[in-house]
């Protein structure tokens, strides 16, 4: 890896991560807005899964460019668990748009909108620290942004934990009881997502580290 610092690098992989990093944010605006304007509910969710789609499509190139590379910009590991956590991160949001569909919830709980908001955030992070991903000298930049994603997933550890003390408050029946499990799991999902953009920045902090 030392070796490939002072040889040229393939400027596709860090396009590629900048295409997947804006992909995932746009994920996130659209379950943001399905959820806080829940209207037209098969239309938003069909926008989710059709950007998940988007993002396979992506992941599947960034593998076959790997495998085509003789060069890379940094250690075959890191493109490979970057490109999955990216993958994995729309995964989990489009995962929970379906569970909408799929539940037929009528309204999704004020916690949902809050998650995806702290979600939306820390793609937005993402898509701009993405670029920047060969640049040693922005290594500050990533750092910063890096530190900020990981404040957002403590908020959504904080609105998922109270989601989780209230759910089952004051319910009596049995159907009451499968709606409080079925929020609870949209609500695990997009915190899942949370924590996987959380596990992308750590990628990218230990990447900056072994490039330094």
């Amino acid at each position: 890896m030392v070796l490939s610092k002072f040889m040229p690098h393939n400027p596709k992989f860090s396009a590629k991560f900048a295409e997947s990093a804006r992909n995932a944010h746009v994920t996130a605006q659209a379950l943001v807005d399905l959820l806080e304007n829940y209207t037209d509910v098969e239309r938003k969710v069909q926008r989710v899964r059709d950007l998940e789609h988007e993002g396979d499509r992506l992941s599947r190139e960034i593998t076959n460019l790997l495998a085509e590379s003789f060069i890379v910009p940094f250690d075959r590991e890191d493109i490979i668990a970057l490109n999955d956590e990216l993958d994995d991160l729309v995964d989990d949001m489009e995962d929970a748009a379906r569970k909408l569909s799929l539940y037929g919830v009528e309204a999704p709980l004020p916690q949902m909108a809050q998650l995806a908001r702290v979600v939306e955030r820390q793609c937005a992070l993402l898509a701009e620290g993405m670029p920047m991903i060969e640049d040693t000298r922005r290594g500050p930049d990533l750092a910063r942004i890096a530190v900020e994603i990981r404040k957002l997933e403590d908020e959504g550890d904080t609105i998922s934990d109270e989601v989780q003390r209230s759910l089952y408050q004051g319910v009596n029946d049995v159907h009451g009881m499968i709606r409080a499990m079925r929020g609870g799991e949209i609500v695990d999902l997009i915190e899942d997502a949370s924590d996987q953009a959380q596990r992308v920045a750590k990628t990218v902090e230990s990447i900056l580290l072994k490039n330094a």
